[in-house]
């Protein structure tokens, strides 16, 4: 069985600028991330936020099974830093610095650009567990905050990582960029994002991409291919 790098048993708050403890110091970016997200999402009101809305939005029917990629979503996030929270560390620091960058650049788009959706079915067009799933979901994520998707933009960091992952297999590889591609899709057929909001994460993913891997991963590649 593989063993974890570093002994997190050990671990006390003393012990955090140890070098086997500092990159546990990248997490306090949630901290960062989940008060700013409360307070845009109590002090931003609904009406100077700007509905974001585009054509394709209205082929785009709801369908409660793509729950099932929406919620899985979560799972990703944290099985991903988990496991390289164990096994591979400097991968951690990759995806987690990854998630640090489109989560500042989501924030600030919040702030001086507040955007929501008006989406979501008043009532939905079945009732089964899957449809109470997002009932729940409605319930507690409010429809603001929205472009660029953060579901969209953290997943493009797990992918990328995993491309780049010599031990993961090629069916592994495969497998994640489905589930990738579905949650990217998850978003806007769960009617929690604008196809425009998955679109505007894009761009977010890339810078991220170039600032976490430009100069070690990249530049490298391009330099040879020159």
């Amino acid at each position: 069985m593989k063993k974890p790098l570093y002994d997190y048993r050990g671990f006390s708050l003393r012990k955090l600028n140890e070098p086997r403890f500092a990159h546990l110091k990248l997490l306090g970016g949630w901290l960062v991330y989940f008060a700013l997200y409360f307070l845009t999402e109590n002090l931003i009101p609904l009406d100077r936020c700007t509905p974001v809305h585009c054509g394709l939005d209205d082929l785009i029917p709801f369908n409660e099974w793509f729950a099932l990629f929406y919620v899985g979503w979560y799972a990703l996030v944290f099985g991903s830093l988990l496991y390289t929270l164990l096994f591979d560390v400097p991968r951690f620091r990759k995806i987690q610095i990854f998630i640090m960058i489109t989560q500042a650049v989501a924030m600030v788009c919040y702030i001086l650009w507040p955007t929501r959706q008006d989406l979501r079915p008043e009532v939905f067009p079945r009732e089964n567990l899957l449809t109470a799933v997002m009932g729940f979901i409605y319930a507690f994520d409010t429809s603001t905050g929205v472009c660029p998707s953060l579901h969209v933009a953290y997943s493009l960091g797990i992918l990328s990582a995993g491309l780049k992952d010599k031990s993961l297999p090629g069916w592994g590889k495969a497998a994640l960029t489905f589930f990738v591609v579905m949650v990217c899709l998850a978003v806007c057929f769960v009617k929690q994002h604008s196809a425009l909001d998955v679109l505007a994460a894009l761009p977010v993913g890339l810078l991220a991409e170039g600032l976490v891997y430009g100069r070690d991963y990249w530049a490298p590649r391009l330099k040879r291919r020159g």
